[in-house]
């Protein structure tokens, strides 16, 4: 197994240097992980960085947590999408989801999936499903089927808990081959890593600490995400 060409090394801390963002980046060159995932402001840098290897980019919208509203999320996706990101992953209104408020979610999703798939760049779409029920996931995974988005994904990382076998399980379940599922937070060894993947999962969301321990193969990495 390539576990690296699973993994989505996130560079996403708001208090790192661009020093640390550079080294985080390289690193993950390095791993050839499939994708690097960085703060808006860190997109010309990844792009310059990543320009002729084998790992992409990918940018958070509306990051970590998901209330700016619809109009501002699309203008957001299509100054990314112009931007020459290969992904979005951006996180849905989950206080609007709770709320019943569907239509909302639904607008939202689509705005930003409509911009960034005129330009060919995949959508992403993250839940934080630490703060959510199993309903609410179900219906979250329908709304994103039904907004044409690519990817459901678990968690920022920096939300209420971390992906867990039961809430990808949930959404693996609802996606029912229609929506591609991406764990992420907490994965933090190749064994964890290897158990998403076994499950049926395509991509998965690492913190820059965790790569170069999942992908030796050797221990367990520690700290946020």
């Amino acid at each position: 197994m390539q576990i690296n060409r699973y993994l989505d090394h996130a560079v996403l801390k708001p208090q790192m240097t661009e020093q640390e963002v550079r080294e985080a980046i390289q690193l993950g060159i390095d791993y050839k992980v499939l994708n690097v995932c960085v703060r808006p402001c860190d997109i010309a840098l990844a792009m310059e960085m990543c320009k002729g290897t084998q790992t992409g980019v990918i940018c958070v919208l509306d990051f970590p947590h998901g209330d700016a509203p619809a109009a501002a999320k699309e203008a957001l996706a299509k100054q990314y999408a112009d931007m020459g990101v290969h992904e979005i992953d951006m996180v849905l209104n989950y206080g609007y989801l709770r709320s019943g408020l569907y239509d909302q979610v639904l607008d939202g999703i689509k705005r930003v999936v409509r911009q960034a798939h005129a330009k060919q760049v995949l959508v992403k779409v993250i839940f934080e499903s630490g703060a959510l029920n199993t309903a609410e996931i179900q219906k979250g995974v329908a709304l994103c089927i039904e907004a044409g988005a690519d990817f459901v994904k678990t968690s920022t990382g920096f939300g209420e808990g971390s992906a867990t076998v039961e809430s990808v399980r949930t959404m693996l379940e609802a996606a029912n081959g229609k929506i591609k599922v991406k764990p992420s937070g907490g994965i933090r060894s190749f064994e964890t890593a290897k158990m998403y993947v076994e499950m049926g999962t395509e991509r998965l969301g690492v913190g820059s600490a965790a790569t170069p321990v999942i992908c030796d193969g050797e221990g367990e990495a520690h700290g946020a995400y």
